[in-house]
């Protein structure tokens, strides 16, 4: 078995303008979102190892938050999360597979937690 290393940002909130909630409503969806983004590990990891060895979780965030196009309605929530995909695997070669979870938080009824989970490898 190979060796992996998962970065990870959980429970992100933003709004998005998506699905049916966007197109009856004219306002943007508000989400939950984690991002897992699976990379091939350095063989070791020494504390002097240089924070440019890894993903920026920043990155990951900026993904599902500035990086969308302001007006763009993703009439499926699936057409958003391929938007994150695309770019996390444009920004950085070493991201192998991604695995984007949301949850649309106002559809839900009390601790239900409506939505998807979309995992791409590398193409």
């Amino acid at each position: 078995m190979k060796d992996t290393l998962t970065l990870r940002v959980a429970d992100l909130e933003t709004d998005v303008l998506t699905g049916i909630y966007s197109e009856e409503t004219g306002k943007p969806q508000p989400l939950r979102i984690t991002i897992e983004a699976r990379m091939k590990p350095l063989d070791r990891y020494d504390p002097d190892t240089p924070l440019a060895e890894s993903k920026n979780y920043m990155d990951l965030r900026h993904a599902a938050t500035e990086a969308v196009p302001e007006g763009v309605h993703f009439k499926l929530i699936e057409s958003f999360a391929d938007h994150i995909c695309e770019t996390l695997f444009l920004q950085d070669e070493r991201i192998e597979a991604l695995t984007v979870h949301i949850v649309k938080l106002a559809i839900g009824i009390g601790s239900e937690k409506i939505g998807i989970t979309l995992h791409r490898e590398r193409p």
